[in-house]
């Protein structure tokens, strides 16, 4: 799939979300760049922005298997991965496969999960493969995480390790839908008998691998490959910061970039391009020290800081 038909499948996505879910436009640009740049995505939001519903309504329009997993603190990583169960008929154990193995998996509230149960996912989303009982089993094409957090309630919760929100390619938040918003949202409800809105299916599962497959042919100008090295950079020279952006948050920006450019229809990457997904991508992955943390200090600032010391290249104009 070439980028012309990439950006035109992606308009087609967000016509049918938009049906679905009141949002801006920005927002749901942010949750596709993850997923036809293979990554992950981390909701952090307060109940009842449509972060399920979100979910749900883009794995029915990219026709992909859907599964939700509600994490709790007794939840256990057989509850996600699957476990042996022995079948008296064959006189055998036999796999049964736990709700991981799915192409859309939401994965509800995991700060409610403890590490152990948290770290189950980390196999999962880093090599699309799951290790159980001395064998390993590889996941459904294409496969992404869509988790979700709830930033106030911190009560019998378990904060994510950085190893595990490394994993994530973008975290954002939905946010709350404007007074014409809201309105349009009640408008809808009346409008209809059931609960939910009907998603109609938009492409096929082959299609989504093909559209997975667009950003490999985008190029990016050495110039930008440097600003994106140097902004990562930056990040660690802050004196705020105790761990800045990996080398593979800067593998993950560059790869984001080029599923921007492809999703609105470029064959090569734009310095604004970097701008529009550096914060999802790189934010989440600052570890202030903890005096910039007592201070209040937000990561954003810290990026922001990163993004002005260096300079934006010319792009041959």
């Amino acid at each position: 799939m070439n980028v012309a038909e990439a950006a035109e499948t992606c308009d087609a996505v967000f016509e049918e979300i938009e049906t679905a879910v009141i949002g801006e436009r920005d927002l749901f640009e942010t949750i596709l760049t993850a997923v036809v740049g293979e990554g992950h995505v981390l909701l952090e939001d307060v109940p009842g922005t449509g972060k399920t519903l979100t979910a749900r309504t883009l794995a029915t329009a990219l026709d992909l298997e859907f599964s939700r997993i509600q994490f709790t603190p007794d939840l256990l990583p057989a509850d996600i991965t699957g476990t042996h169960v022995y079948d008296e008929h064959a006189g055998r154990f036999e796999f049964e496969a736990g709700p991981i193995f799915a192409n859309v998996v939401l994965a509800d509230e995991i700060n409610r999960a403890p590490p152990k149960t948290q770290a189950a996912l980390l196999e999962a989303m880093g090599e699309k493969q799951v290790s159980t009982g001395g064998e390993t089993r590889a996941l459904p094409e294409p496969f992404f995480v869509i988790a979700t957090q709830n930033p106030v309630e911190q009560e019998g919760t378990f904060p994510l390790p950085e190893a595990q929100v490394d994993r994530f390619m973008v975290k954002t938040a939905m946010g709350y839908p404007d007074r014409d918003g809201e309105l349009e949202l009640v408008n809808r409800r009346a409008s209809r008998r059931a609960r939910t809105p009907d998603v109609s299916r938009v492409v096929d599962r082959e299609s989504v691998r093909a559209l997975q497959s667009a950003p490999e042919s985008v190029t990016v100008d050495p110039e930008l490959r440097e600003y994106v090295v140097d902004v990562c950079r930056g990040t660690r020279e802050d004196e705020r910061v105790d761990v800045g952006v990996s080398p593979r948050g800067i593998q993950r920006l560059f790869e984001a970039t080029r599923a921007r450019a492809a999703i609105v229809g470029r064959d090569y990457v734009a310095p604004e391009d970097v701008h529009a997904v550096v914060h999802p991508v790189l934010d989440h992955r600052i570890v202030l020290t903890t005096e910039a943390d007592v201070r209040g200090v937000d990561p954003h600032a810290i990026v922001e800081s990163a993004l002005n010391g260096v300079p934006v290249p010319s792009m041959g104009e």
